[in-house]
């Protein structure tokens, strides 16, 4: 298994499709009519693709509708049943990560402190650096205390197009 391969446990019950998008190939991951991953070609902890389970494409027409819209500049919210798997701290930042309005960025620490750890503003970037429902969970909207554009598990030319996306669809300029 490659490091940039994440260990998790076998595709029982996971369905999977592939949407085109402008950003490349998502993979979008359900278990029980929810949704459990998205992952991009070449990003960061993407699980082995054994871990996807079977191709069906029928099982996600509400989420690939939605990520359309959003990729039109459409949709600014999404409503998908979510049921991401993390330690009760990443599923903490995660819920908070789908507070940050659209078109808005926060930093990591400003983000901690929303989750009432103020000092915890590293592991809140690990937390949001694992983060397996990218985009429709924004982790995007987080950037650096200076304003700068860091990490992104999907790169950061992903990270800036997305940026840029919501603030041409909502007329606002933050990049």
């Amino acid at each position: 298994m490659s490091p940039a391969r994440a260990a998790l446990p076998d595709a029982a019950g996971r369905t999977h499709t592939v949407v085109d998008s402008p950003i490349g190939p998502i993979t979008l991951v359900g278990r029980d009519g929810a949704i459990v991953g998205l992952f991009m070609d070449g990003g960061r902890h993407v699980p082995d693709p054994a871990w996807f389970g079977d191709r069906d494409d029928s099982a996600f027409a509400a989420a690939t509708d939605q990520l359309a819209e959003y990729f039109a500049g459409r949709r600014t919210i999404f409503d998908l049943p979510l049921r991401p798997a993390g330690t009760e701290f990443q599923r903490e930042v995660w819920s908070a990560l789908r507070d940050i309005p659209y078109a808005q960025t926060i930093s990591y620490g400003e983000l901690a402190r929303r989750i009432g750890q103020p000092r915890a503003s590293r592991a809140v970037g690990l937390a949001n650096g694992r983060n397996p429902i990218s985009i429709i969970v924004p982790c995007h909207r987080v950037i650096g205390s200076n304003g700068s554009l860091t990490g992104y598990g999907g790169g950061l030319e992903r990270k800036r197009h997305l940026l840029a996306l919501e603030q041409r669809s909502a007329g606002i300029s933050l990049l």
